[in-house]
């Protein structure tokens, strides 16, 4: 091997060949980084011009009965124009329905009854009657946000309107059938049900609803690809709403009572709880698939794998196409170390729903156990024009 040595003629040469005007374009290249990274650190806006941009798209949520007495309020924003996202308990058993603008000195208008309605995710979409420019959509986000992140919401608590509140995103939990739970310690209060939880671009990354355990708020988003999904139909009054499913067997009352709760302890992350529940709800109704998925996810994290698979193999019996337990039967065989059958139920995820996106995330991960790099590299391929940003997570796995 040639070595250069301080006083050889390869060294001098070196050393001569760095001119003043190599000095020069180093020094520039050095000033356009900084002008870069300063152009950058301008761009984000400062928490407060955030709060001024987004403000008019938030809407404060308020019910009535059919005397006209006012029932509880909460919190709301625009997705398209004439039509505000809250949380279904808001105006559930409400006669009549109104919003309060935030924009300027903020205006009054009636809600001319839901265009969809989802119990499960506790959602529901209004047709508001207002004149079009006083709509402010605001733009949503799936992207999944990190642990550490920095969030605001603006709602109105306590019927304090406009409220603003930040912190972080302290942790992420996942609900089968219902997407992802974001954590944050920016704080909330009955009346922020229905608030838009944003990233600190000014896009929405999920809605709050507020839960209590021990009589304290927990404070709680759930992510917004749920809302993307809402199918808007024919426009029902509230008293429609108020009226639907009462004619159901009572053992399926009971049943969906139970899953209920399971779902509200899967927010908390109370999974011991929650399989409690979904076990007596499967006991009242087996032929849920829903039941079972959820039951097969609460064993995974209780490390019952072999219980778990079970679960999902019985929520398959009752519907082949789920593409939801294929995936969830695939992180039970991953978990369980049987990575060869992992592959073949996230490959079937992937056959049965193409564009969703985990199957192909989850393919990258068992084929990097099993150390192949180029399958891996395959479903990053397939992954990155359905979701950018969950490919960039394969990615990083892949360079680990």
């Amino acid at each position: 091997m040639n070595r250069i040595f301080p006083h050889s003629p390869i060294f001098v040469l070196a050393l001569l060949a760095f001119t003043p005007l190599h000095a020069a374009r180093a020094q520039e290249a050095s000033e356009s980084a900084k002008v870069e990274q300063t152009k950058v650190a301008a761009a984000q806006e400062s928490l407060p011009d955030l709060v001024r941009r987004v403000k008019p798209s938030v809407v404060s949520v308020l019910t009535y009965d059919l005397k006209g007495e006012p029932l509880i309020s909460g919190s709301g924003f625009f997705v398209r124009p004439g039509e505000v996202v809250t949380n279904m308990h808001v105006i559930k058993g409400a006669h009549r329905v109104e919003i309060h603008t935030l924009d300027g000195k903020g205006r009054t208008f009636p809600v001319a009854g839901a265009l969809a309605v989802d119990d499960e995710a506790d959602l529901a979409l209004l047709k508001v009657d207002l004149p079009a420019e006083r709509s402010h959509p605001l733009p949503l986000t799936t992207s999944i946000p990190d642990e550490g992140e920095k969030v605001f919401l603006i709602g109105n608590p306590l019927r304090l309107e406009g409220s603003v509140s930040d912190g972080i995103v302290s942790a992420i939990r996942e609900v089968p059938d219902l997407g992802r739970i974001i954590q944050t310690t920016a704080p909330v209060s009955h009346g922020n049900s229905g608030s838009p939880l944003f990233n600190m671009r000014g896009q929405v990354i999920g809605i709050v609803t507020v839960k209590v355990t021990n009589g304290q708020n927990i404070n709680l988003a759930l992510g917004v690809s749920r809302i993307a999904s809402l199918s808007r139909g024919q426009l029902m009054s509230f008293d429609q709403i108020g009226t639907r499913n009462r004619s159901t067997t009572q053992p399926e009352v009971l049943a969906e009572l139970w899953y209920r709760g399971g779902i509200d302890s899967l927010w908390l992350g109370n999974y011991d709880s929650a399989l409690n529940y979904f076990e007596t709800a499967a006991n009242r109704n087996p032929r849920r698939p829903e039941t079972w998925i959820q039951i097969g996810y609460c064993k995974v994290k209780q490390g019952r794998n072999d219980d778990a698979i079970r679960a999902y193999k019985r929520a398959l019996q009752l519907r082949p196409t789920s593409a939801e337990a294929h995936n969830k039967l695939g992180d039970a065989y991953f978990f369980a170390g049987r990575f060869e059958e992992a592959i073949a139920s996230y490959k079937e995820a992937a056959r049965v729903q193409p564009d969703q996106p985990e199957a192909y995330y989850n393919l990258g991960l068992a084929y990097l156990e099993i150390g192949d790099r180029a399958a891996a590299l395959a479903q990053s391929r397939l992954l990155e024009p359905i979701d950018p940003d969950l490919n960039k997570r394969l990615l990083a796995e892949l360079q680990r």
